[in-house]
């Protein structure tokens, strides 16, 4: 390893160890703290995802991403969901509204990666304060202090933490078949199946610090690492059809924001509507079948 090399890797450790920090200060704080720090990853985030659309000739309106997903934030935030598909809605006709007073050409495109733009970099991410926010009933400046929320987002993180170095090792080590050359060269099936198990093992874990039972821990872990790895591929696609290695050099060793956080980007809302669903709401599944059995014995 070369000097460069040395001094990469230790930009890269410095950079990932004061940004872990960070977030699990806000992560505990909850709140406000949290959504301050959720604020500054979509603007980052935003403003990478526009700049790589605008290499394509393409002209998504960056103000109308960041309103949006700045009132995403704050509905959450008040618990006001009742109004979430409203702004979706009115969001979405701003969109158009904008080519249409704008009269950039590509018309459409510019429509359709506007929108993409306040759903992938804005209303994705904003499920880690719904996963937060579970087992809390009211507003709260501060949530300073453990909670069940809390844990989930530490049990999702290390989840996609494990699902990065399971892959990253097992990839270095065995990988020899492409996972999806086309998109993303260097990762392979080898790789994939050692993410998830490792995954899988770190969510086991979890039944130790969340009321998860271990069936519900590993169902979780698994959905999480497989949609953690989809995002990963996923925020690929962009860069590969835009011809960009990163999104961006703001993180010194890392690239990017969307660089760093496109495996959460899937893996928060996986991982919320599991949670509600299944582990701390009403079953659908069995919702479903109650349902049936009532259409049954009203028919019949």
């Amino acid at each position: 390893m070369d000097e460069t090399q040395k001094q990469n890797k230790i930009r890269r450790v410095v950079t990932g160890v004061i940004i872990s920090l960070v977030a699990l200060a806000c992560l505990f704080l909850g709140g406000i703290p949290l959504v301050g720090f959720l604020l500054v990853i979509i603007f980052l985030g935003s403003i990478e995802y526009v700049k790589i659309l605008r290499t394509k000739g393409f002209h998504p309106s960056l103000t109308l991403i960041l309103l949006t997903d700045i009132v995403f934030a704050l509905l959450i935030f008040f618990r006001r969901f009742d109004l979430l598909p409203s702004i979706i809605s009115l969001a979405v006709m701003a969109s158009f509204l904008m080519v249409l007073f704008m009269g950039r050409q590509p018309y459409i495109v510019n429509v359709a990666t506007t929108i993409l733009g306040f759903l992938y970099s804005g209303w994705l991410p904003c499920h880690i304060l719904l996963i937060r926010q579970i087992s809390s009933d009211r507003i709260n400046a501060f949530q300073i202090g453990i909670n069940e929320g809390l844990w989930l987002v530490i049990f999702v993180f290390l989840i996609v933490v494990a699902t990065d170095i399971g892959g990253y090792y097992f990839g270095s080590k065995f990988g020899k078949r492409k996972l999806a050359p086309v998109i993303s060269p260097k990762k392979t099936v080898e790789g994939a199946i050692g993410a998830t198990i490792l995954a899988l093992i770190v969510a086991g874990l979890g039944t130790l610090y969340t009321q998860l039972t271990l069936v519900e821990a590993l169902i979780a872990g698994l959905l999480i690492t497989i949609s953690s790895q989809l995002g990963d591929l996923s925020e690929s696609l962009v860069k590969r059809d835009a011809g960009v290695k990163d999104s961006s050099n703001i993180l010194p060793g890392h690239g990017g924001i969307l660089d760093r956080t496109d495996g959460y980007l899937f893996a928060l809302p996986v991982a919320y509507y599991f949670f509600i669903n299944f582990a701390y709401g009403n079953n659908i599944i069995i919702e479903f079948f109650k349902y049936i059995q009532g259409a049954i014995h009203v028919y019949f």
